[in-house]
């Protein structure tokens, strides 16, 4: 398992990843895209005309937590002890955090795809070279930090639990989950190093 490492002399970003690894960066980064388009709450009516001159504008939106507990980790509450200002920043921010949250994820998918990912399932035979300028490699930081955070709430991971999940058996599917969010871990790691470098 390789992970990102910056070049000397041309200072961009580069890794080389098996098929399979791009495949599975791919499949998590389209089902974050999936979660975040679809599960985008429906907007509000408007409760006076300055909300209407909004509505539509991207500035009117959501103002409760989502239901989903993914979601709600991606998009927390700003004010925790004001209910109606966390509600309004909510309404002015989440639809664009929403969609930069999902373009960022996008890049992923691209990046793999314009690498030469075919569009078939790849195996550990052939291996993928991602090369990424600084301001890509920022949004895949980003990216990977969505997704680490996305699987970690869906498998419940919490600070010091390292013993439970090293302790399931090898064919454990919640097991193997958990290896793959060591995995973007270390893929995160070593792209927060090479960006640094």
């Amino acid at each position: 398992m390789a992970g990102f490492v910056r070049h000397r002399r041309s200072k961009r970003i580069i890794a080389t990843l098996t098929g399979f690894e791009a495949d599975l960066l791919r499949s998590l980064a389209a089902q974050l895209v999936e979660l975040l388009r679809n599960e985008a709450a429906v907007p509000h009516e408007a409760a006076d005309p300055m909300e209407e001159l909004f509505a539509g504008s991207g500035f009117s939106g959501p103002t409760t937590e989502p239901d989903d507990p993914v979601l709600a980790r991606l998009f927390p509450n700003a004010y925790r002890d004001d209910g109606d200002a966390a509600a309004e920043f909510r309404r002015f921010t989440e639809g664009t955090l929403r969609d930069g949250k999902a373009r960022a994820a996008g890049t992923i998918i691209d990046t793999l795809e314009e690498a030469g990912l075919p569009p078939e399932p790849g195996s550990d035979e052939i291996t993928i070279d991602v090369d990424l300028d600084l301001p890509t490699a920022e949004v895949w930081m980003r990216a990977l930090t969505d997704l680490r955070l996305a699987l970690g709430t869906r498998l419940e991971v919490e600070e010091g639990d390292e013993d439970y999940w090293y302790s399931l058996p090898d064919d454990d599917p919640r097991g193997q989950a958990h290896h793959i969010y060591e995995w973007l871990g270390y893929l995160q790691e070593t792209l927060v190093l090479a960006v640094a470098g």
